[in-house]
C-alpha cells in the first residue's frame, strides 16, 4: 500500500494547486491555438503544448509517492525551469521566433511570471523534502533487511 507524499503536504499542497492551474492553462491555451491557428505560429504552439505536458507531469509527480515520482519531479521541473529561462530570454531577443506569445515568452509574464516562479518554489520545496519523498517508496519485494 503506498503512503501519502511528504511532498503533497503544507506548501506542497499549494504548489501542487498551482501546478493544476497552470496545467489547465496552457492545455487550454495551447489546444486552441494549435486548433485554430498553427500555421501562425508553430514553434509557439508546441511550446505551449510542451509546457501543458510538463506541468501536467510536475503535478502528477508532486502527488505520487516514491523514489521514482520524486526523480521525475526533479527532471521535469528542471525541464521547466530550463524551459522558463531559454523561451524567456529568446522571447525577448528574437520575436521572429515568436509572433505570438507561449505560456513561457517573456518569463511567463502573461501569468504573473508564476512560470518563473513556480520551478523555483518547486526545486526548493524538492530539496527540502529530499530525504522523507524517497524514504515512502518500500523495499524492492524479495530483500530483506541485512542483505
Amino acid at each position: 500500500m503506498a503512503t501519502r507524499s511528504s511532498l503533497a503536504t503544507g506548501i506542497g499542497r499549494v504548489l501542487i494547486a498551482v501546478y493544476g492551474i497552470l496545467a489547465l492553462a496552457a492545455t487550454g491555451r495551447s489546444v486552441v491555438q494549435i486548433i485554430e491557428k498553427f500555421d501562425f505560429a508553430p514553434f509557439a504552439y508546441t511550446l505551449s503544448a510542451i509546457a501543458a505536458v510538463v506541468y501536467i507531469v510536475a503535478m502528477i509527480a508532486l502527488i505520487a509517492p516514491g523514489r521514482f515520482w520524486y526523480r521525475v519531479a526533479c527532471v521535469t521541473i528542471v525541464f521547466e525551469m530550463t524551459g522558463v529561462l531559454v523561451i524567456g530570454t529568446l522571447s525577448l531577443f528574437d520575436r521572429a521566433l515568436f509572433p505570438d506569445d507561449t505560456i513561457w515568452s517573456y518569463y511567463g509574464m502573461g501569468y504573473a511570471f508564476a512560470p518563473l516562479v513556480l520551478p523555483a518554489a518547486g526545486l526548493w520545496w524538492l530539496r527540502k523534502h529530499h530525504r522523507t519523498a524517497v524514504a515512502t517508496e518500500p523495499a524492492p519485494s524479495g530483500v530483506t533487511a541485512g542483505e
